[in-house]
């Protein structure tokens, strides 16, 4: 029973991570439309920049995440500015195509920078909890709770600000919030920062548990896609819950089953799922 509520913990810690990162992703696709395959990359820029002010510069983890996560809102500035922005009115392969070669430039720029070997975070947060048998580090429970906070200020930032309101107009109803005068460029440009920030937020949180390396957004990219359709595309709780859902089945499948699988696993439940109910368990059919 103690492996069991281990695994839960340990897929709740995952899942929150994973939920920072689709919500993002699932913020700027609302918005443009457009899946944004460079987001992984992001998310690993923004765990190098953590790591490189904690352990190089000496600065407080709290303060190191906070820059990451302004860092890359301006890199997600100039992305949606520079790459995606001009275009708009191409075909979504073109996107595509881009946000691959954004991959490239990125992932390939960070072993330029700062080579191909796994990087270690100095100690963070190294106390230890036993309690019914379980362990759990400090750390895990910081990345929890921070990411659940995170969640929960985007989630009033989108309901309770005014331009929370104009992100969620311009996602429903792109041509009318133009025509009511909203400047949807700025709108893109706002939400851009917002998803590229979460994943850095998202990088900064789990550098510390796992290593820092030019490839570490692949799997994690692939991963929040499986969440967004899962939970439903451009839906904010299927963001959520789908990351929780994927979080929970990759540590119970690892610790029951195999590690070598738990991937395969999650692909199984989004397939079944899709079967029952195509649009994912939060979307709505068109």
């Amino acid at each position: 029973m103690a492996l069991f509520f281990q695994q839960i913990l340990n897929g709740i810690m995952l899942g929150s991570v994973y939920s920072l990162v689709a919500l993002g992703l699932t913020l700027i696709y609302g918005i443009l439309g457009i899946p944004n395959f460079a987001h992984g990359a992001l998310y690993m820029l923004g765990a190098y920049i953590a790591f490189l002010l904690v352990s190089s510069a000496g600065v407080n983890f709290w303060l190191a995440m906070i820059v990451a996560m302004v860092g890359l809102a301006l890199v997600g500035m100039l992305v949606e500015r520079l790459v995606f922005r001009p275009l708009m009115e191409a075909p979504h392969l073109n996107s595509f195509i881009a946000a691959i070669g954004l991959i490239f430039i990125i992932e390939n720029g960070a072993l330029i920078l700062w080579g191909p070997d796994f990087k270690r975070f100095p100690p963070v947060y190294e106390q230890l909890y036993h309690i019914f048998g379980i362990t759990i580090t400090l750390q895990r429970i910081i990345i929890v709770l921070t990411a659940v906070g995170l969640i929960i200020l985007m989630e009033l930032f989108i309901k309770k600000t005014t331009i929370g309101a104009t992100i969620e107009a311009t996602a429903q109803d792109r041509v009318g919030t133009q025509l009511v005068g909203i400047n949807v460029n700025r709108v893109d440009l706002i939400t851009f920062a917002l998803g590229t920030a979460l994943a850095a937020a998202a990088g900064a949180l789990i550098g510390p548990i796992l290593l820092v390396y030019p490839s570490m957004g692949g799997a994690v990219i692939l991963k929040a896609f499986v969440i967004i359709i899962l939970g439903g595309m451009g839906s904010i709780p299927g963001a959520i819950v789908g990351g929780f859902i994927l979080g929970l089945l990759e540590s119970i499948g690892g610790g029951y089953i195999t590690t070598e699988y738990h991937e395969v696993l999650a692909f199984g439940v989004l397939v079944a799922v899709l079967a029952i109910k195509p649009t994912g368990l939060f979307g709505r059919a068109h």
